[in-house]
C-alpha cells in the first residue's frame, strides 16, 4: 500500500483519537442524538479520510439499515458507520449519511471522551 493523502480540513474539526487524521468539520453535523455502542454518536452529512467497510444488514433501534463501517484511512481504526439505505420511510434521510463514534474522535477543542458518558466537553 502506497502513502496515505489525507485531506486537511480548516475550523472546527474532530479527528481520529488515535491518530489525529482530520475527519469532519462541526458545519457538518445534522444531528448530535446518535448513539453507538459505546455511547454518544454524531451523524454527519460529510466526513472525509475515511475508507468503506463492506455493507450488512442491521437492525437498529431506528430499524433495518444497510450500513458499511468506515475506517480511518491512516490507522484502520473503525471511527463509525455509514448510512447506505434505509427500510423506513421516515429514516430514508439517513442514506449516504455518516454517523461518527464521540468515543473515537477528539473534539475540535482537542479533547476526547472516555468511557464515562455523557463527558463530552464540546456540547
Amino acid at each position: 500500500m502506497g502513502r496515505v493523502f489525507a485531506i486537511s480540513l480548516e475550523g472546527k474539526i474532530y479527528s481520529c483519537k488515535h491518530c489525529g487524521t482530520h475527519l469532519a468539520l462541526t458545519d457538518d453535523i445534522i444531528s448530535k442524538n446518535f448513539h453507538s455502542r459505546h455511547g454518544k454518536a454524531y451523524l454527519f452529512n460529510r466526513v472525509v479520510n475515511v475508507s468503506l467497510g463492506e455493507k450488512e444488514e442491521r437492525v437498529m433501534m431506528t430499524g433495518s439499515h444497510v450500513v458499511a463501517d468506515i475506517f480511518c484511512v491512516k490507522c484502520g481504526s473503525v471511527v463509525g458507520w455509514k448510512y447506505e439505505t434505509a427500510q423506513e420511510k421516515a429514516q430514508k434521510y439517513k442514506e449516504g449519511k455518516s454517523v461518527l463514534e464521540r468515543f473515537k474522535l477528539c473534539g475540535p477543542d482537542g479533547s476526547w471522551i472516555n468511557h464515562i458518558v455523557g463527558s463530552d466537553g464540546d456540547d
